[in-house]
């Protein structure tokens, strides 16, 4: 789930850093507003996400994955350049945003996740107390 909660937090992420870009030093109240709701909104999702990823991982994957969006999108909205310079660095972020996710460590369990079932060592698994046949 701490990578779905990483995903929104990214999305509120692209949304504040255009929409800051809107606000033209806040002096626009509507973006303005949305400004800080998303940033209020990223911030509470990456929150969710660090509750179970390491900080360096899913605060560096936010800032890339909202750095690829502001880059993107900014392009097409607000008419930015999108020259080689920044196509190499896109593909540089992109590149350490996989490379973290791979070497990622697994979550601990939570504490409402069930227990591990012990392995059966009474010869009866799957028959109901029956005994095996060996």
């Amino acid at each position: 789930m701490a990578w779905i909660y990483l995903l929104i937090a990214a999305a509120f992420e692209v949304v504040f850093a255009l929409s800051t870009n809107a606000t033209e030093g806040f002096t626009r109240l509507w973006p303005s507003l949305l400004t800080v709701v998303t940033a209020t909104g990223g911030v509470f999702f990456l929150s969710l996400a660090l509750k179970t990823l390491d900080v360096g991982v899913g605060y560096t994957i936010w800032t890339g994955l909202g750095s690829l969006g502001a880059l993107s999108l900014g392009a097409v909205i607000y008419d930015e350049g999108f020259g080689l310079g920044k196509v190499v660095s896109f593909l540089a972020i992109v590149g350490g945003v996989i490379s973290l996710k791979l070497t990622d460590r697994p979550a601990p369990p939570s504490a409402d996740s069930p227990a591990p079932t012990p392995p059966d060592t009474t010869g009866t698994a799957g028959t109901a107390g029956a005994p095996v046949a060996h």
